[in-house]
């Protein structure tokens, strides 16, 4: 085995691309403890839930506040008047809301995912009357990382309480890498 001692590599003039190994190569080893640096991330990414039960009225966009931080890595979510994620990174951002409603003249709820205050993502999800049913949606959505942000809503036939738990109701997105 061969070993080279570098400080740094760099292309030639001319060039932009560094090849390490060649066609038959299927593994880079890193010695242990190696870190590696400036790769990207899916940052800023945060995932929120509910702590409390929240009423819905009949047939009003309400929006779910979502005011426990599981993670918030930009510190982007606001969990405490506006229930909103505006990131300060542009891009694309995966986002995820599942809800669980219930009420019991309920036949459908619709979640929806809001950008600068007009819905985005939506279904609208039958379900049998006085049963609790949990409806999730995600879909990809443009943030110019200043000034748009996204909310979570819930929209229902008859009024009911969306369901506080850390698994039947939760709101996450986060940006996603090379879109």
């Amino acid at each position: 085995m061969s070993k080279i001692l570098v400080d740094t590599i760099d292309t030639r003039s001319g060039t932009s691309n560094i090849t390490i190994g060649s066609s038959n190569a299927s593994q880079i080893t890193l010695k242990s403890g190696a870190t590696l640096t400036n790769f990207p991330e899916n940052t800023p990414a945060f995932h929120v839930r509910m702590s409390a039960n929240q009423s819905i009225s009949t047939g009003v966009d309400t929006k779910v506040q979502f005011d426990t931080e599981q993670f918030d890595t930009d510190n982007c979510y606001d969990n405490s008047t506006n229930y909103r994620f505006t990131p300060t990174v542009s891009g694309k951002y995966f986002v995820t809301l599942y809800i669980r409603s219930s009420g019991a003249d309920q036949t459908y709820i619709r979640p929806m995912v809001f950008k600068n205050g007009s819905s985005v993502i939506r279904h609208d999800h039958r379900k049998a009357m006085g049963t609790n049913e949990n409806q999730g949606i995600s879909g990809i959505v443009d943030l110019n990382g200043s000034t748009d942000y996204i909310e979570a809503y819930i929209n229902s036939n008859s009024a009911g309480t969306v369901i506080a738990s850390i698994t039947d109701c939760y709101f996450i997105g986060y940006k996603l890498i090379g879109a």
